[in-house]
């Protein structure tokens, strides 16, 4: 691969790793942690706990797994667009 297709295949990568990131730091941290009051406070109960215990305990963990998933899958996209993929 020459070195400008090699650039924008990283460019792209840094790109897709960058969006998930934010993702996840919305809901890791700023649901999570930062509004969780406020989420609790307008939000339903759920077997018990409160809207906000949701999101930072079980969402974020939900959230992580299926980011990994979309990262695999928006990889092999891209490792297939670019010609580097395993065969």
């Amino acid at each position: 691969m020459d070195k400008g297709k090699l650039q924008e295949y990283w460019r792209k990568n840094l790109t897709i790793v960058s969006l998930l990131l934010a993702i996840w730091f919305l809901f890791g941290y700023v649901l999570s942690i930062f509004l969780a009051d406020t989420l609790d406070a307008m939000g339903p109960v759920l077997g018990g706990f409160k809207l906000g215990f949701w999101f930072s305990q079980q969402g974020s963990e939900i959230l992580f797994v299926i980011l990994i998933f979309v990262y695999v899958w928006l990889m092999n996209r891209l490792d297939r667009e670019y010609d580097v993929h395993e065969e």
